[in-house]
């Protein structure tokens, strides 16, 4: 009997990281503790994750890092559990390509 390191605390969100990011989707947590996300690329392109408080900033923080940016990398076929804070908003944008995001609210490593 295996055991799941992370517990799921709330429906998994995707978009479709391309050149442009998508509109910013939100992954809502069923607690008031759940911010931790398993975030999954199942692409083959690196995704530069914008992350948010609102959608708009999440929206303003997916820019592809040349020197600096405030996006987060996610390397093709990354499974990561990541720490923000609770009910955060999720967008991402690529240099070229296009791949899958998904994210999980919950709880674990």
């Amino acid at each position: 009997m295996s055991t799941n390191a992370f517990t799921p605390l709330g429906n998994t969100v995707t978009f479709i990281a391309a050149t442009s990011a998508p509109t910013a989707v939100q992954a809502l947590s069923s607690t008031l503790g759940g911010n931790q996300y398993r975030i999954i690329n199942s692409g083959t392109v690196t995704v530069f994750l914008g992350i948010g408080n609102t959608a708009s900033n999440a929206a303003n923080n997916a820019v592809v890092v040349t020197t600096t940016a405030p996006s987060y990398p996610l390397l093709p076929g990354t499974d990561e559990v990541l720490t923000f804070a609770p009910n955060w908003y999720f967008t991402g944008i690529t240099a070229s390509g296009t791949a899958t995001v998904y994210i999980t609210p919950g709880d674990g490593l």
